[in-house]
């Protein structure tokens, strides 16, 4: 049997093993430890330990625990409610202004969790019932609240970002700004869009989708909205300017960032009980031990692939196919796709760019920005089924809403995903301009 044989089997293995429902680092673990001793031996596992231990050793996984504190601190009071109440105060003349207040509270919320459960979580609990309310059609509130939640693993900080930097060996803070401009070109977008619907659908049903005056914000309450913003906002200031001002590691920015949102909960909305403690500390470590314990059955597993030296030949066979490098980078990008449909971005980036890293630098494509790739691809992934996270998330906080009119309406947004790839393989400086200008050329 020779290396490409051994991988279909892997591959094929893998799947059946993950789609059974066992938790994705048991099946890793199981997968690569069957395959070590079928072919290396049972010596082969004394290695195993020794790999974890190595792999969870390293300085940079101290970002994800930190960012997740971060996240799940934001996430446990009212922070996207009041950011969304803000927006929505100052947008309530605009038609669709409620829709694109959803949107941009989810783009503000992702800048502060990372988290795309997080912020879909957060935002629809408040924005979308409010929505339904003021006659915004079902699909349109939740699609732009679901598409909108993904943007927590696209615009910094995103643990989806520093696993790709890890596993890659890139520049975290440039991965960071790389996310930036796509990351608000997609918020862009996707306003655009939900402005567009919101016209048409009043000149089609002759309603007026604006606010009913008598609730009309006057400029005192919008900025009085807008001071309940202002904590958040000093909180991506400081991230920002910390980690690009060369001021801090990302680690130490992560540090900074979790102990000014801890702070920021306890004195402005009051998490000062030990229930209240405990419920953060309890989700920040759940989140990261099922991280890092992927993080090391990964490793295990690409030990595995690298010793049977799976992930060579696969790397060189794909370059020897000759194809354009167009081509390729489309049935990248479909696989992903594909992949992403039963996957969690964090099993696919440890398990496939280990063997993608080299294809791409063979066919000289930026692995800066293809990170933003990616995680485009992923966030697509986040709201299809059968395994869309947001879907579910949405349909947890707004049960009355079916899956169906979820999933309906997210699908424009899916497209506006796809055509935000199709805008970066044409222009790819919108990516790397960012990271050029402040952190110099790579």
């Amino acid at each position: 049997m020779n290396e490409l044989q051994i991988g279909g089997l892997i591959l094929l293995s893998t799947l059946m093993v993950l789609f059974s429902g066992l938790p994705i680092a048991w099946g890793l673990s199981l997968v690569a430890m069957s395959f070590l001793v079928i072919f290396e031996g049972p010596n082969a596992l004394a290695n195993v330990p020794l790999v974890m231990i190595d792999e969870l050793a390293s300085f940079a996984l101290l970002t994800i625990p930190l960012f997740i504190l971060l996240g799940a601190a934001i996430g446990s009071t009212q922070a996207g409610k009041d950011i969304y109440e803000s927006l929505h105060r100052w947008l309530d003349r605009v038609p669709g202004g409620l829709v694109i207040a959803n949107i941009l509270a989810c783009g503000m919320f992702s800048a502060i969790s990372g988290s795309s459960p997080a912020t879909a979580a957060a935002i629809g609990k408040a924005g979308v019932p409010e929505m339904i309310k003021r006659g915004i059609s079902v699909r349109l509130a939740t699609g732009s609240v679901c598409a909108g939640g993904t943007l927590g693993i696209l615009i910094p900080p995103s643990i989806t970002m520093i696993l790709y930097g890890i596993v890659t060996e890139t520049s975290i803070g440039r991965l960071f700004l790389a996310g930036v401009i796509p990351g608000i070109l997609l918020v862009v977008m996707f306003a655009g869009y939900a402005w567009l619907n919101s016209l048409l659908q009043a000149r089609v049903k002759h309603l007026d989708l604006k606010a009913p005056e008598s609730v009309r914000y006057t400029l005192a309450e919008k900025i009085e909205g807008l001071r309940r913003v202002t904590p958040f906002l000093i909180i991506v200031v400081m991230i920002g300017y910390a980690m690009y001002g060369g001021i801090a590691t990302p680690s130490e920015v992560a540090a900074i960032a979790a102990a000014l949102a801890m702070a920021l909960v306890i004195v402005i909305y009051k998490a000062r009980s030990r229930e209240d403690q405990w419920r953060i500390y309890r989700e920040t470590v759940r989140e990261s031990t099922m991280i890092l314990m992927i993080i090391a059955a990964a490793a295990v597993f690409s030990y595995m692939m690298s010793l049977l030296y799976v992930t060579q030949t696969a790397a060189q066979w794909l370059v020897d196919l000759g194809l354009n490098r167009w081509v390729l980078m489309l049935a990248i990008n479909v696989f992903l796709l594909v992949a992403g449909m039963f996957l969690p971005p964090v099993a696919i980036i440890l398990m496939v760019m280990p063997i993608l890293t080299p294809v791409l630098e063979a066919n000289n494509f930026d692995l800066i920005w293809f990170a933003v790739m990616l995680t485009i691809n992923m966030e697509i992934g986040l709201i299809t089924p059968p395994v869309g996270l947001n879907l579910y998330v949405l349909k947890g906080v707004v049960p009355s809403v079916s899956l169906k009119e979820i999933l309906l309406g997210s699908m424009p947004f899916v497209y506006l995903m796809l055509a935000s790839m199709v805008i970066l393989a044409f222009f790819p400086q919108l990516a790397l301009w960012l990271p050029n200008q402040m952190m110099g050329a790579g």
